[in-house]
């Protein structure tokens, strides 16, 4: 699986994508797992899914960017 991150302005917001490549070889079960561990570990949430001709799936995840403010 191939992974790239992408920043992009939303309407409501700043988000941060993550494009996740799935290979057909992929099991159900493996590509359940690694999107269960980028939604729990790194805060990602599913945007979008695409399934192309010869069975290679592009998840897009998203998560929201947030802007931590200088106190001093």
């Amino acid at each position: 699986m191939a992974t790239s991150t992408i920043r992009r302005r939303a309407e409501q917001g700043a988000y941060e994508f993550r494009v996740v490549t799935i290979d057909p070889g992929t099991t159900r079960g493996e590509a359940r797992r690694r999107l269960t561990e980028e939604a729990e570990y790194g805060r990602w949430e599913l945007a979008r899914t695409r399934l192309y001709a010869g069975g290679t799936r592009k998840v897009w995840l998203r998560r929201k960017i947030i802007r931590v403010q200088s106190t001093l």
